[in-house]
């Protein structure tokens, strides 16, 4: 399960430099898969979706901090758990109920991102 970040974001930035996996955005920032992965040229994701690492991605968000789905592994492979929770000053970094992903998956994801 990837993990959100709520409108309750106060944008202080704590999180972003805690992820692993650089999932962590600015609001209203492009985001790209190959931002602070081994991921290059054209991809295609664990989910099955194709796409170009370096191209730009449109926001999740405009007005807060954001977390990127398919980048987020819950820190799994790196971490005991998710860095961005452990540091928010609100605790507004909670499970996305809408990308439910097993221990497995997520661990499948992050090697794929830093293989």
């Amino acid at each position: 399960m990837a993990i959100i970040i709520t409108d309750e974001c106060i944008n202080c930035g704590a999180c972003e430099p805690e992820c692993p996996n650089t999932a962590i955005y600015e609001g209203a920032d492009d985001w790209r898969y190959a931002d602070g992965t081994d991921l290059s040229g054209d991809i295609v994701l664990p989910s099955g979706t194709e796409a170009n690492a370096e191209e730009a991605q449109e926001p999740v968000s405009d007005e807060f901090y954001y977390i990127v789905p398919d980048k987020c592994t819950e820190c799994k492979g790196f971490h005991e758990e998710p860095q961005c929770a452990a540091v928010c000053p609100v605790d507004c970094c909670v499970p996305d109920d809408d990308h439910v992903e097993s221990e497995e998956e997520l661990l499948t994801k992050q090697k794929f991102m830093h293989d």
